[in-house]
Protein backbone atom coordinates (compact mmCIF):
# COMPACT_ATOMS: atom_id res chain seq x y z
CA UNK A 1 0.00 0.00 0.00
CA UNK A 2 2.76 2.45 0.94
CA UNK A 3 4.66 1.70 -2.30
CA UNK A 4 1.51 2.39 -4.33
CA UNK A 5 0.90 5.65 -2.46
CA UNK A 6 4.50 6.70 -3.01
CA UNK A 7 4.18 6.05 -6.74
CA UNK A 8 0.90 7.99 -6.90
CA UNK A 9 2.49 10.89 -5.04
CA UNK A 10 5.43 10.86 -7.46
CA UNK A 11 3.10 10.93 -10.47
CA UNK A 12 1.12 13.79 -8.94
CA UNK A 13 4.34 15.64 -8.19
CA UNK A 14 5.59 15.14 -11.77
CA UNK A 15 2.29 16.39 -13.17
CA UNK A 16 2.49 19.47 -10.94
CA UNK A 17 6.02 20.20 -12.13
CA UNK A 18 4.97 19.85 -15.77
CA UNK A 19 2.06 22.22 -15.12
CA UNK A 20 4.48 24.66 -13.48
CA UNK A 21 6.71 24.57 -16.58
CA UNK A 22 3.70 25.22 -18.79
CA UNK A 23 2.70 28.15 -16.58
CA UNK A 24 6.21 29.59 -16.73
CA UNK A 25 6.22 29.39 -20.54
CA UNK A 26 2.79 31.01 -20.60
CA UNK A 27 3.87 33.97 -18.48
CA UNK A 28 7.21 34.34 -20.26
CA UNK A 29 5.42 34.50 -23.63
CA UNK A 30 2.80 36.93 -22.31
CA UNK A 31 5.37 39.28 -20.77
CA UNK A 32 7.59 39.25 -23.87
CA UNK A 33 4.56 39.88 -26.07
CA UNK A 34 3.36 42.75 -23.90
CA UNK A 35 6.78 44.39 -24.13
CA UNK A 36 6.66 44.11 -27.92
CA UNK A 37 3.08 45.37 -28.17
CA UNK A 38 3.71 48.38 -25.95
CA UNK A 39 6.96 49.15 -27.79
CA UNK A 40 4.98 49.29 -31.02
CA UNK A 41 2.47 51.59 -29.35
CA UNK A 42 5.12 53.91 -27.89
CA UNK A 43 7.81 53.85 -30.60
CA UNK A 44 6.17 52.63 -33.79
CA UNK A 45 6.56 49.29 -35.56
CA UNK A 46 9.95 49.92 -37.17
CA UNK A 47 11.70 50.95 -33.96
CA UNK A 48 9.95 48.20 -31.99
CA UNK A 49 11.18 45.53 -34.41
CA UNK A 50 14.72 46.91 -34.15
CA UNK A 51 14.44 46.66 -30.37
CA UNK A 52 13.03 43.13 -30.62
CA UNK A 53 16.07 42.09 -32.65
CA UNK A 54 18.40 43.23 -29.88
CA UNK A 55 16.27 41.96 -26.99
CA UNK A 56 15.40 38.67 -28.70
CA UNK A 57 19.00 37.84 -29.58
CA UNK A 58 20.09 38.53 -26.02
CA UNK A 59 17.19 36.58 -24.53
CA UNK A 60 17.84 33.56 -26.75
CA UNK A 61 21.43 33.40 -25.52
CA UNK A 62 20.38 33.83 -21.90
CA UNK A 63 17.68 31.14 -22.09
CA UNK A 64 20.01 28.71 -23.86
CA UNK A 65 22.65 29.20 -21.18
CA UNK A 66 20.18 28.70 -18.36
CA UNK A 67 18.77 25.54 -19.94
CA UNK A 68 22.26 24.17 -20.47
CA UNK A 69 23.03 24.61 -16.80
CA UNK A 70 19.67 23.24 -15.67
CA UNK A 71 19.42 20.08 -17.78
CA UNK A 72 21.56 17.26 -16.47
CA UNK A 73 24.15 19.68 -15.17
CA UNK A 74 25.13 20.71 -18.68
CA UNK A 75 27.68 23.47 -19.04
CA UNK A 76 27.72 26.37 -21.47
CA UNK A 77 27.69 25.24 -25.09
CA UNK A 78 26.34 21.75 -24.41
CA UNK A 79 22.60 22.24 -25.00
CA UNK A 80 22.93 22.03 -28.78
CA UNK A 81 25.06 18.91 -28.37
CA UNK A 82 22.38 17.35 -26.16
CA UNK A 83 19.62 18.15 -28.63
CA UNK A 84 21.69 16.89 -31.54
CA UNK A 85 21.78 13.53 -29.78
CA UNK A 86 18.02 13.18 -30.34
CA UNK A 87 16.93 11.40 -33.49
CA UNK A 88 15.46 13.41 -36.35
CA UNK A 89 11.94 12.09 -35.78
CA UNK A 90 11.92 13.27 -32.16
CA UNK A 91 13.25 16.71 -33.12
CA UNK A 92 10.63 16.99 -35.86
CA UNK A 93 7.90 16.04 -33.38
CA UNK A 94 9.20 18.64 -30.92
CA UNK A 95 9.17 21.31 -33.63
CA UNK A 96 5.65 20.37 -34.70
CA UNK A 97 4.43 20.42 -31.10
CA UNK A 98 5.74 23.95 -30.65
CA UNK A 99 4.45 25.19 -34.01
CA UNK A 100 0.99 23.73 -33.44
CA UNK A 101 1.00 25.29 -29.97
CA UNK A 102 1.66 28.66 -31.62
CA UNK A 103 -1.34 28.10 -33.88
CA UNK A 104 -3.45 27.00 -30.91
CA UNK A 105 -2.53 30.21 -29.05
CA UNK A 106 -3.79 32.22 -32.02
CA UNK A 107 -7.05 30.25 -32.04
CA UNK A 108 -7.85 30.40 -28.35
CA UNK A 109 -7.22 34.14 -28.24
CA UNK A 110 -9.54 34.69 -31.20
CA UNK A 111 -12.26 32.60 -29.59
CA UNK A 112 -11.86 34.36 -26.24
CA UNK A 113 -12.20 37.82 -27.80
CA UNK A 114 -15.08 36.67 -29.97
CA UNK A 115 -16.88 35.37 -26.90
CA UNK A 116 -16.35 38.64 -25.03
CA UNK A 117 -16.94 41.20 -27.78
CA UNK A 118 -18.10 39.45 -30.95
CA UNK A 119 -16.62 38.46 -34.32
CA UNK A 120 -15.93 42.01 -35.50
CA UNK A 121 -13.81 42.81 -32.45
CA UNK A 122 -11.95 39.50 -32.71
CA UNK A 123 -11.13 40.15 -36.37
CA UNK A 124 -9.87 43.66 -35.56
CA UNK A 125 -7.56 42.29 -32.86
CA UNK A 126 -6.47 39.46 -35.17
CA UNK A 127 -5.66 41.80 -38.05
CA UNK A 128 -3.70 44.16 -35.80
CA UNK A 129 -1.68 41.25 -34.43
CA UNK A 130 -0.83 40.09 -37.95
CA UNK A 131 0.11 43.64 -38.97
CA UNK A 132 2.84 43.40 -36.31
CA UNK A 133 3.74 39.72 -36.35
CA UNK A 134 4.12 39.27 -40.13
CA UNK A 135 6.92 41.87 -40.43
CA UNK A 136 8.61 40.38 -37.36
CA UNK A 137 8.39 36.89 -38.86
CA UNK A 138 9.84 38.18 -42.14
CA UNK A 139 12.73 39.84 -40.32
CA UNK A 140 13.47 36.65 -38.42
CA UNK A 141 13.47 34.68 -41.68
CA UNK A 142 15.86 37.16 -43.29
CA UNK A 143 18.17 36.99 -40.30
CA UNK A 144 18.11 33.21 -39.90
CA UNK A 145 18.51 32.51 -43.63
CA UNK A 146 20.95 35.32 -44.31
CA UNK A 147 18.68 36.83 -46.97
CA UNK A 148 19.70 40.15 -48.52
CA UNK A 149 17.66 43.32 -48.44
CA UNK A 150 15.64 43.78 -51.61
CA UNK A 151 16.10 40.10 -52.43
CA UNK A 152 13.09 39.98 -54.74
CA UNK A 153 11.15 36.85 -55.63
CA UNK A 154 13.84 34.36 -54.59
CA UNK A 155 14.16 35.88 -51.11
CA UNK A 156 10.38 35.85 -50.76
CA UNK A 157 10.20 32.16 -51.71
CA UNK A 158 12.86 31.26 -49.15
CA UNK A 159 11.21 33.33 -46.42
CA UNK A 160 7.73 31.90 -47.05
CA UNK A 161 9.23 28.43 -46.71
CA UNK A 162 10.67 29.35 -43.29
CA UNK A 163 7.42 30.62 -41.77
CA UNK A 164 5.68 28.95 -38.83
CA UNK A 165 2.87 27.97 -41.19
CA UNK A 166 5.29 26.29 -43.59
CA UNK A 167 5.36 23.02 -41.62
CA UNK A 168 1.73 23.17 -40.48
CA UNK A 169 -0.06 23.62 -43.81
CA UNK A 170 0.49 22.35 -47.34
CA UNK A 171 1.27 24.96 -49.98
CA UNK A 172 2.82 25.45 -53.38
CA UNK A 173 4.29 28.02 -55.77
CA UNK A 174 2.87 28.37 -59.28
CA UNK A 175 3.10 30.73 -62.26
CA UNK A 176 6.65 31.75 -61.38
CA UNK A 177 8.52 34.33 -63.47
CA UNK A 178 11.51 36.53 -62.71
CA UNK A 179 9.22 39.24 -61.39
CA UNK A 180 6.15 37.44 -60.05
CA UNK A 181 4.92 34.30 -58.36
CA UNK A 182 1.67 32.84 -57.05
CA UNK A 183 1.58 31.29 -53.60
CA UNK A 184 -1.32 28.91 -52.92
CA UNK A 185 -2.37 27.28 -49.66
CA UNK A 186 -3.56 23.84 -50.70
CA UNK A 187 -4.44 22.59 -47.21
CA UNK A 188 -5.04 24.93 -44.27
CA UNK A 189 -5.34 23.34 -40.81
CA UNK A 190 -7.88 25.89 -39.65
CA UNK A 191 -10.17 25.57 -42.65
CA UNK A 192 -9.79 21.78 -42.83
CA UNK A 193 -10.81 21.48 -39.17
CA UNK A 194 -13.87 23.64 -39.81
CA UNK A 195 -14.77 21.54 -42.84
CA UNK A 196 -14.62 18.36 -40.73
CA UNK A 197 -17.09 19.96 -38.32
CA UNK A 198 -19.45 20.92 -41.15
CA UNK A 199 -18.72 24.63 -40.73
CA UNK A 200 -18.26 27.24 -43.44
CA UNK A 201 -14.80 28.60 -44.16
CA UNK A 202 -13.53 31.13 -41.65
CA UNK A 203 -13.52 34.51 -43.48
CA UNK A 204 -9.81 35.26 -43.12
CA UNK A 205 -9.30 37.52 -46.14
CA UNK A 206 -8.81 40.78 -44.21
CA UNK A 207 -6.21 39.18 -41.96
CA UNK A 208 -4.56 37.49 -44.94
CA UNK A 209 -4.23 40.75 -46.87
CA UNK A 210 -2.63 42.37 -43.82
CA UNK A 211 -0.39 39.37 -43.18
CA UNK A 212 0.94 38.71 -46.69
CA UNK A 213 1.27 42.39 -47.60
CA UNK A 214 3.27 43.12 -44.46
CA UNK A 215 5.41 40.01 -44.81
CA UNK A 216 6.29 40.68 -48.46
CA UNK A 217 7.01 44.38 -47.84
CA UNK A 218 9.47 43.48 -45.08
CA UNK A 219 11.30 41.07 -47.38
CA UNK A 220 11.46 43.60 -50.21
CA UNK A 221 9.51 46.90 -50.29
CA UNK A 222 9.20 46.54 -54.07
CA UNK A 223 6.97 43.47 -53.70
CA UNK A 224 3.27 44.05 -54.31
CA UNK A 225 0.74 41.55 -52.92
CA UNK A 226 -2.56 40.80 -54.66
CA UNK A 227 -5.21 38.48 -53.24
CA UNK A 228 -6.40 36.09 -55.94
CA UNK A 229 -8.90 34.50 -53.58
CA UNK A 230 -9.35 33.92 -49.85
CA UNK A 231 -12.44 33.06 -47.76
CA UNK A 232 -15.11 34.35 -47.79
CA UNK A 233 -14.27 34.37 -51.53
CA UNK A 234 -15.29 31.18 -53.34
CA UNK A 235 -12.33 28.95 -54.16
CA UNK A 236 -11.69 25.65 -55.95
CA UNK A 237 -11.03 22.39 -54.11
CA UNK A 238 -7.34 22.54 -55.07
CA UNK A 239 -6.56 25.53 -52.84
CA UNK A 240 -8.00 27.57 -49.97
CA UNK A 241 -6.32 30.89 -50.62
CA UNK A 242 -3.98 32.22 -53.30
CA UNK A 243 -1.73 35.28 -53.47
CA UNK A 244 0.17 36.87 -56.33
CA UNK A 245 3.42 38.68 -55.52
CA UNK A 246 4.84 41.02 -58.13
CA UNK A 247 8.18 42.82 -58.06
CA UNK A 248 7.61 46.44 -59.05
CA UNK A 249 10.00 49.26 -59.83
CA UNK A 250 8.94 51.31 -56.83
Amino acid sequence: MSDTKTTDDQITGDQTRLHDIGEIIRQLAAHYGLWLAESVHQLGLEAALDAEKEAGDRLSAIVSGKLERAISGAQDGQLQEMLSGLDRETLDKLGMALRSSWLAADGVWFQAIEGKAGMHAAKRVNDTCWARFAPLEARRAKDLLGLPDNGGIQALKAALGARMYAKLNRWEFTEETETSIVFRMTDCRVQTARKRKGLDDYPCKSGGVTEYTGFAHEIDPRLHCECIGCPPDPHPEEWVCAWRFTLTNT
